[in-house]
């Protein structure tokens, strides 16, 4: 977890997963399959056509602190497949996300997540601000290990 002056909060996790980044890259950018890989995704509502680069944008459900919360979310930067990088507004709060994808050695792949928030100018903070603030860093970055654990199992069991 990393904080600057400008109100910004970082939490960064990584996971070795035993597969090829290839195959790493198909599960995190499979957007209506997504629900299968990670656990606490309940649904997702892709809202561009084509194929996953910037601009693609989805709306995701996700089950966390017993309630569902949606956001929208866009690919601001991609990179297949070592890294891509999505932007989200909410609430009063700018997320960005980025997941990138390192050779780990004896054909693993390292997936790694970097998520940061900090509040948009005059607005109130939303569900995942609230969280940083009350619960901490430590709960999104327990929430961040779960989705890559989920990642891991997906893409593992297919091997």
């Amino acid at each position: 977890m990393t904080g600057t002056g400008t109100g910004t909060t970082s939490v960064v996790v990584e996971r070795r997963v035993a597969a090829s980044a290839g195959r790493v890259w198909e599960a995190i950018t499979d957007l209506p399959g997504l629900p299968r890989v990670l656990t606490g995704v309940r649904k997702v509502e892709v809202l561009t056509p084509g194929g996953f680069g910037v601009g693609t944008r989805w709306r995701e459900t996700r089950r966390m602190l017993g309630r569902e919360a949606t956001e929208e979310m866009t690919v601001t930067a991609c990179e297949p497949p070592d890294r891509y990088v999505t932007a989200a507004d909410s609430h009063g709060m700018h997320y960005v996300s980025e997941l990138t994808l390192a050779p780990g050695g004896d054909g693993s792949t390292v997936l790694r997540t970097t998520f940061s928030a900090r509040p948009a100018h005059g607005r109130a903070p939303g569900l995942l601000g609230r969280l940083f603030a009350r619960f901490g860093a430590k709960a999104v970055a327990r929430a961040l290990a779960k989705d890559l654990a989920d990642v891991a199992n997906a893409v593992e069991s297919r091997a």
